[in-house]
């Protein structure tokens, strides 16, 4: 059994933190994953690879060692891990039977188990292997886009996945981006593991009329020019329904109203809403008779005449 550079495997450095060794390993179990794979024998066998350098590495022990030993790993996991091993590396550096402990005690390399049940614990000689070793199931991901409206009062969704269709109810309030996970709906588990699970991204589509910022929405109202003077009452449409507001006199262009409880949902909350803020665009009228114009020039006069002041 040739030496295998674990490090070299996970392609991580000799100086990889835990952390480091956890999150090289996860990137290549998912890549090499059976389930990803299937009838891929280069892939198989590299999976089992990797989950060999990760028994290794991940056990702050049997790290210790593997560092230690360098070459002579291979001759140590052939001795099942037995105490004394120390004497035989150094024999065996010595350029004696490396197949000799210190005390003189003879082996043969056909007495050996396997590399599995040497590693994982199996007694020396004992002739059987260990347990096999369970896997989580590959995670799922995919996208399902929505609109604005659907956001609004939540809406169902049914998918189709190894040939299995799914029921999903999205809740009122969900947000762009936001990522729902449904348990054990990803690959299957290995060896008796968990099944994997599905990831599904929301994409909420963007509105022609409002713009959205967590749960509050954002649109502009448009308010004629008389009503904005002498105050009075507009129709403005949020996304479930039509309702009047109150113009104040004199109101200016650009003004933002705050309409307390008019925006989205919040999500997972009951009766719970955001705002809606609208900003006032004041529109100029167009077509005017002939009386209006007059009229418009009578008060270009008044208002002149009043800053001029007494002279």
């Amino acid at each position: 059994m040739d030496f295998k550079d674990y490090y070299k495997i996970l392609g991580i450095a000799k100086t990889a933190t835990a952390d480091d060794i956890k999150k090289a390993y996860r990137k290549l179990a998912v890549k090499y994953h059976p389930d990803k794979n299937a009838g891929n024998i280069p892939a198989e066998e590299k999976f089992k690879e990797i989950n060999e350098a990760n028994e290794v590495l991940s056990n702050p022990e049997k790290r210790k060692k593997y560092d230690e030993l360098g070459e002579d790993w291979k001759h140590y996991q052939q001795s099942g891990g037995k105490q004394g091993f120390d004497g035989f590396k150094q024999a065996n550096r010595n350029g004696s039977n490396p197949y000799q402990y210190s005390d003189g005690e003879q082996f043969s390399e056909d007495s050996f188990g396997d590399f599995f049940s040497n590693l994982f614990g199996t007694q020396f000689g004992g002739g059987g292997r260990g347990k096999p070793q369970s896997f989580k199931g590959q995670d799922y991901t995919a996208q399902i886009l929505v609109s604005l409206e659907e956001a609004y009062t939540g809406t169902p969704r049914q998918l189709e996945l190894n040939h299995q269709k799914l029921q999903l109810k999205i809740k009122p309030g969900v947000k762009n981006g936001q990522v729902l996970r449904l348990k054990g709906k990803g690959g299957k588990g290995v060896n008796g593991g968990q099944d994997g699970d599905l990831y599904i991204t929301i994409q909420v589509a963007e509105h022609p009329h409002y713009k959205r910022k967590e749960d509050d929405l954002y649109c502009t109202v448009d308010v004629d020019l008389y009503t904005a003077i002498l105050g009075g009452q507009t129709i403005i449409k949020a996304l479930h329904k039509k309702f009047k507001i109150d113009i104040n006199k004199e109101t200016d262009n650009g003004k933002l109203l705050r309409l307390k409880g008019m925006g989205m949902p919040r999500y997972d909350k009951v009766n719970e809403f955001g705002d809606l803020y609208a900003t006032v665009n004041i529109v100029m009228p167009k077509n005017l008779s002939p009386k209006e114009m007059e009229l418009f020039k009578e008060l270009s006069t008044i208002k002149s005449t009043a800053h001029a002041g007494p002279v």
